[in-house]
């Protein structure tokens, strides 16, 4: 963490809304990457990401840290995602209810046919699924830039490298993604 990042952190606790949303912008993508890793689902992800940037907000004043501040968000991105896995096998066993029925049969599709949507979720499932065996150092890189379209500097400032760095992660991150996936993916 530069030391520009625990002054924003300090203030933020202080109550400096402008120093929060600059720390949000710093941030944000690391966050939606590690919970679209989780996930595999943006739209998800980006649901997931509010909530734990409000979490966040809310729970400022008992950091007490300032230096661990990317450790404490991304605790609470994983907690935000436990009480939804939990919140989701709930609603799963309550099940479906009428009214949510009826507003389904109204709902026009627009989707892929069904076999092409079955093989486009196996390939996705795949690569998902190598991705996530990746040490995370080559794992969250490779999200930020691949999956989210992050820009090499947006990158550098959400994982803290530098170019040469984030260059290296990336391309050995990409040899072993090549390397441990199906032929057929490749």
């Amino acid at each position: 963490m530069s030391d520009s990042e625990e002054i924003l952190v300090r203030n933020a606790c202080a109550g400096d809304r402008s120093a929060f949303e600059e720390l949000v912008r710093r941030t944000s993508r690391l966050l939606f990457a590690r919970l679209y890793l989780e996930t595999g689902d943006p739209h998800r992800a980006e649901d997931l990401l509010q909530e734990t940037l409000l979490t966040a907000f809310r729970s400022l004043g008992k950091l007490s840290e300032p230096k661990a501040f990317r450790s404490w968000l991304l605790r609470i991105a994983q907690n935000v995602l436990t009480d939804a896995v939990r919140r989701d096998l709930r609603q799963k066993r309550a099940g479906p209810t009428q009214a949510g029925m009826s507003a389904l049969a109204h709902v026009e599709d627009k989707s892929l046919p069904p076999d092409e949507q079955c093989v486009q979720g196996e390939m996705r499932a795949q690569v998902l699924a190598v991705l996530r065996s990746l040490p995370e150092e080559y794992r969250l890189p490779l999200t930020l830039r691949y999956l989210t379209g992050a820009d090499y500097e947006t990158i550098q400032m959400q994982m803290g490298v530098t170019n040469g760095s984030l260059r290296g992660l990336l391309h050995r991150g990409l040899k072993l993604l090549q390397e441990r996936l199906p032929a057929e993916l490749r």
